[in-house]
């Protein structure tokens, strides 16, 4: 009996969902240096030669609500679109100046264009009209990368059987960290844990919304 081409529709996307059978994980850990969990670092693994690798180049967009960047920090990969959507009913103004990825979309509201970010690195966003508006985008050379929750916890799913540089990034880190060797076997999740110098977020003094202006 033939499949509808509804059905047939089904079984292929469930498949492209569907994970890679007898893939490996990690499990990413990641503390403050008083040992409380860190959340919004960037962990992502670096695979060593000869293990393929399908981009994950996925558009994404960095919202502007309640006249903030949502989200805080942002990981991508090299070569992912990524949109800057304003949902606030007031104007801004997006720039980067970052050596990573350098735009600006001048005053607007609603939709933005979409921006290619081609070059690995941490592009530092801004507003040119709210001065506490402050937002980051890891720009990763890999499509195996997650960011850690408020238990500080981050899982990397998916991965081809290999080794692995695991590297960690927070945006108020004071030293880089070197990266953690991991060696995964097929169906492995082994832990890493990484310890980030890192002060904790203090928002920064936002005004009373004025909306003719802010």
């Amino acid at each position: 009996m033939l499949m509808s081409r509804h059905a047939v529709t089904l079984s292929m996307l469930a498949l492209a969902v569907a994970p890679i059978a007898g893939a490996a994980s990690i499990q990413a850990q990641v503390r403050d240096a008083a040992g409380k969990p860190l959340a919004d670092a960037v962990v992502y693994a670096i695979a060593g030669a000869n293990i393929a690798a399908k981009a994950r180049k996925v558009p994404v967009a960095v919202e502007q609500i309640d006249r903030e960047f949502v989200p805080y920090v942002t990981v991508i990969q090299v070569g992912t679109a990524v949109t800057f959507p304003n949902r606030d009913p007031i104007m801004h103004h997006v720039y980067s100046f970052s050596p990573a990825k350098s735009f600006q979309t001048k005053l607007y509201t609603g939709n933005s264009p979409e921006y290619v970010f081609d070059k690995p690195g941490v592009v530092t966003l801004g507003c040119n009209i709210h001065d506490w508006m402050i937002g980051y985008i890891a720009v990763v050379p890999t499509p195996f990368f997650a960011k850690t929750d408020a238990n500080g916890a981050a899982r990397l799913p998916d991965l081809p059987a290999g080794a692995y540089d695991v590297q960690a990034w927070h945006p108020h880190q004071k030293s880089a960290l070197a990266p953690e060797r991991v060696v995964l076997e097929t169906s492995s999740s082994p832990s890493v844990s990484f310890t980030i110098d890192a002060p904790p977020r203090k928002p920064k003094y936002k005004p009373p919304l004025d909306r003719m202006k802010y």
